[in-house]
């Protein structure tokens, strides 16, 4: 039972309220929690940035409606477990197989697009790998209630979601979709690698040339796209991403629990830590510590390119995850070239 409505019912039955009248409050809250609260300055905002007509906004956002799953998700996030929990969640031999026969698929789409953009075949299954399973779970819940959910319903980050719900209706003018027919994650991620409506509008192509850009259904474009928002972010060819570190008493005030990208690494160097990577001293750097199980915590040296991938999910334990998963893809493909 959500917070809301277990409130009411302790209210009501200190009241010494009946069972029927019970259930009756409890559905008049449920009603009420389910209410569209969206209002005209909202339409209106939305209607002038994108250039859409108010009343075909009015239309779509009015069958968005509140779902309390919602909030218990974003509230409860894998990130939050310890890093020794949330790699077991995707570093698995199973995802590994199915990530060498996507790219088995998709070899020559992988190939080009490391080609145009420069991002390794391997962390681009990766991406498509950790989101979605290679396709297979994209996300059942519906994008227009997720973001109208966040935007209206969770204060600590309304300004955000409510600028997606806006992204999201520009999105579905531009593509001809039904706002309410799309489906995505808790947090309104949609398609292959999971973009964003913000995201998807800006860094989505058309990488088979069919005239759309569909991350929903297209695999080719969803290949595409990542390569092309990692390229957009800063992603480097061949330099450095991440390596286990030894933490040195003088470098202990360097180390980060977030993900900027603050320090140089002349500072790193002046402070004792090795690493086997070429940097100059002024490449930034992050030095952070990630629990390998309850009793040992491993520290890490991360670049420019881990870096870039925390702008995909802004968790170190997601990048590790995703850079360890693309070391394992790689291997297995390199092993199964090899042997055929």
């Amino acid at each position: 039972m959500n917070f809301f409505l277990g409130r009411l019912r302790q209210r009501a039955q200190a009241l010494g309220m009946s069972a029927a009248l019970t259930v009756a409050a409890l559905s008049a809250s449920s009603v009420a929690l389910a209410s569209n609260t969206i209002d005209q300055t909202f339409i209106d905002e939305v209607s002038a940035s994108y250039n859409l007509d108010p009343s075909w906004v009015a239309d779509q956002v009015k069958s968005a409606s509140f779902k309390q799953d919602i909030i218990e998700r974003i509230t409860t996030p894998w990130e939050a477990k310890p890093w020794y929990q949330y790699q077991t969640i995707f570093l698995k031999p199973e995802r590994v197989e199915q990530a060498v026969e996507f790219w088995q698929s998709h070899q020559q789409t992988l190939a080009r697009a490391e080609q145009t953009y420069g991002v390794p075949a391997q962390l681009i299954v990766a991406i498509i790998g950790v989101e979605t399973y290679f396709g297979r779970f994209k996300g059942d819940k519906g994008v227009l209630d997720s973001l109208y959910t966040l935007g209206f319903h969770y204060p600590k980050r309304a300004k955000f979601f409510r600028s997606e719900l806006g992204h999201f209706l520009a999105l579905s003018h531009e593509q001809g979709w039904d706002p309410a027919s799309i489906n995505g994650s808790y947090a309104g991620a949609m398609g292959f690698p999971q973009f964003i409506s913000s995201s998807y509008r800006a860094y989505a192509v058309d990488f088979n040339d069919d005239g759309q850009r569909d991350l929903l259904d297209s695999p080719q474009d969803a290949i595409g796209s990542v390569a092309n928002y990692f390229a957009k972010h800063g992603w480097t060819p061949g330099t450095c991403m991440v390596e286990q570190v030894t933490l040195t008493p003088a470098a202990e005030s360097l180390v980060q629990t977030n993900t900027k990208i603050k320090h140089a690494w002349a500072d790193a160097r002046k402070a004792g830590i090795k690493t086997s990577q070429q940097l100059a001293d002024d490449d930034k750097i992050m030095l952070f510590p990630l629990a390998e199980s309850e009793q040992l915590t491993h520290h890490y040296l991360g670049c420019n390119n881990f870096y870039v991938i925390t702008r995909y999910n802004h968790s170190r334990l997601y990048a590790m995850a995703v850079y360890r998963l693309s070391q394992q893809i790689e291997a297995a493909w390199q092993a199964k070239q090899t042997a055929s």
